[in-house]
């Protein structure tokens, strides 16, 4: 039986965050997420919602105390609340979270906080209609802003919008996306693009915007002070002086946040993956398919998993992808 009650990695690293996607699919096509032609998963091959409480429930009792639900688009599969109201009442987990494009918030929001959802991250890349439905291929803004009241009216602890920055297509924006944050009195993190996939003719390496050009930019309007405040994830987090708002930054290209990592991923096929940016992966649906009633054997697949987890990850712009998965396969 698995004595093991925390995980560590074999470079000292504690594992106490996993991020679960519920789906591939998605409601909008972000051009750094997915191919505008992508071909979603069958929905034999998913997890099963009972399969996903299962895995989230033996991660906790391995010491993991956070998990994000996440997609795809999340909110966009079927009954998908009874995951978020079985893992809330699951004990030892702290923080209970999603991640989502907001679509969907108008229908759930109320649901997910009486499930125990605390916090939410809505992605929102431009406040622009016409940019934000180029950016997400066939997008109306007016459902996110209207999912992003409906989160604020459920009263969520902490709402954080996300941002990935690209040139040429939203960098003009930083701003308006921060003066937008305050005005609501939310959070937001702007976030480099990854590299996931093959997606078309969108040129990464063209489109990079660095953290610290969005950081100097705001500079230039704002008085930025550095904190050492965290949420358990990669953001490096700023206060706006006199605000209550903080801006955080995710940077895999400029500021490398590998030594630090906490996380692992689950996709929506059962696959455990150890690093966001590496293949290293195991099969947790063959695991708890073979063994139906028994979750020992889950716990001690998870636990020789992190022998797996990589140094860190391998980004580079200027080359072809060598993850071929998309983001949406990955969990956002």
């Amino acid at each position: 039986m698995t004595q093991q009650t925390s995980l560590m990695d074999r470079f000292g690293r504690h594992v106490d965050y996993v991020r679960i996607s519920v789906t591939d699919r998605c409601d909008l096509r972000c051009i750094y997420c997915m191919s505008e032609d992508i071909r979603f998963v069958p929905r034999s091959q998913l997890l099963t919602l009972e399969e996903i409480v299962r895995i989230g429930r033996a991660f906790v009792a391995l010491g993991v105390t956070k998990i994000r639900i996440t997609g795809g688009e999340p909110l966009t599969r079927k009954n998908v609340v009874k995951v978020f109201d079985q893992l809330g009442r699951v004990s030892g987990l702290k923080e209970l979270t999603l991640t989502t494009n907001g679509t969907q918030l108008p229908r759930y929001a109320g649901a997910l906080r009486d499930a125990g959802v605390k916090r939410i991250n809505i992605s929102i890349d431009s406040l622009q209609p016409d940019r934000f439905h180029a950016i997400t291929r066939n997008g109306d803004i007016d459902k996110t802003l209207a999912g992003i009241d409906a989160a604020i009216a459920a009263g969520f602890e902490r709402i954080k919008l996300n941002a990935v920055i690209l040139k040429n297509r939203n960098h003009d924006e930083v701003l308006d996306l921060v003066g937008f944050a305050i005005e609501k009195r939310l959070d937001i993190s702007f976030i480099e693009e990854m590299p996931l996939g093959i997606i078309g003719d969108h040129d990464r390496a063209e489109a990079y915007y660095s953290s610290d050009r969005i950081l100097s930019d705001l500079r230039e309007h704002y008085e930025i002070v550095p904190t050492t405040e965290t949420t358990g994830g990669p953001s490096r987090y700023f206060r706006i002086a006199g605000q209550p708002t903080r801006v955080g930054f995710i940077s895999p290209h400029s500021h490398n946040f590998c030594d630090l990592c906490n996380r692992v991923r689950l996709t929506a096929e059962g696959r455990l993956l150890l690093c966001l940016g590496q293949e290293h992966s195991v099969d947790l649906r063959r695991v708890v398919r073979a063994n139906p009633t028994d979750d020992r054997p889950l716990r001690d697949a998870i636990v020789a998993a992190m022998q797996l987890k990589p140094k860190g990850h391998d980004f580079n712009l200027e080359a072809q992808p060598v993850i071929f998965r998309h983001m949406n396969t990955t969990g956002g």
